[in-house]
């Protein structure tokens, strides 16, 4: 249950209320300041509902999607941007498309599981970043979903989004390459030129979930797209690959962000994987000394 309040609204409702609506401000759509808790039977939740922690100065033309997907590759990435150019946290996104669960927090208090949105602005660049733990527990809710984040998107004057993630190859992968997809053909020399690869198009494939909605349903509203997945074996978070899709997404940004804590991650996990395969190696053994 979220609290009835006139200054909060579920964005499927909200479908008239853009920036082209001459009589309506930016971000009166939204609501200011913290949900409060509310009596059994007051309300009941919408399917989306936005909740902005400020009202100013909070438009951008870029958005960064960093969602949980294969690997956390693009969740890892994206949330490595945002503790190393200190952006700050803007809005928060509730949804009953969002598993049926609480969040307990080291004090032992619950809270909704939620989506954030942060901005980042520096020398006049503006950056937005949607990131959280959660996606649609549904193929209805990944649709709702994605149509609130581009509503969002559009009123803070949003003309390209970013959606980042993992391409499961199934091994482990010593280089990862960062495979591309894009949703108007004219942006994919500028991501070959920051070194994304487009090697695996030939044989087509899908892009589920936010990082492939957003780019297709994006294009209808003539926001362009970009998904970039760094190689993963899929069964693994994976820094590494995380670490090889920062590189591509900076250059892409034209922004500079220190690598050092992903790659200590990144060197920390290929110490894990090496006791695995240490620990496999010695088990195969012992089996094989029991023959014969």
């Amino acid at each position: 249950m979220l609290p009835a309040r006139p200054d909060l609204h579920a964005l499927l409702d909200m479908p008239c209320l853009r920036r082209t609506d001459p009589d309506r401000p930016s971000c009166t759509i939204f609501a200011a300041g913290q949900v409060r808790e509310i009596q059994k039977g007051d309300t009941q939740m919408e399917h989306v509902i936005v909740n902005f922690l400020r009202e100013e100065k909070i438009e951008a033309p870029i958005l960064i999607e960093g969602l949980p997907g294969i690997g956390h590759v693009g969740k890892l990435a994206a949330e490595h941007i945002i503790h190393e150019l200190g952006a700050e946290k803007i809005a928060e996104i509730y949804s009953l498309h969002f598993p049926p669960q609480v969040v307990v927090d080291n004090l032992g208090v619950t809270h909704l599981v939620s989506n954030e949105i942060y901005r980042y602005e520096r020398d006049g660049q503006a950056i937005l970043f949607l990131v959280g733990d959660f996606q649609s527990t549904s193929a209805e809710g990944h649709y709702v979903l994605t149509e609130s984040y581009l509503d969002i998107a559009e009123e803070l004057g949003v003309r390209r989004i970013y959606t980042l993630g993992g391409y499961g190859v199934g091994h482990l992968v010593e280089k990862p390459r960062v495979l591309s997809a894009v949703n108007m053909e004219h942006l994919r020399p500028e991501v070959e030129a920051a070194g994304g690869s487009f090697e695996n198009t030939e044989t087509g494939g899908m892009i589920v979930g936010a990082s492939g909605l957003l780019l297709g349903l994006g294009a209808l509203r003539d926001i362009e797209g970009i998904c970039l997945m760094g190689e993963t074996s899929g069964y693994i978070v994976d820094p590494k690959s995380a670490d090889s899709l920062l590189r591509v997404l900076s250059r892409l940004l034209d922004i500079e962000v220190d690598p050092t804590l992903l790659q200590q991650r990144a060197a920390d996990m290929e110490q894990i994987i090496a006791k695995i395969r240490e620990a496999e190696e010695r088990k195969g053994e012992e089996e094989l000394s029991y023959i014969g």
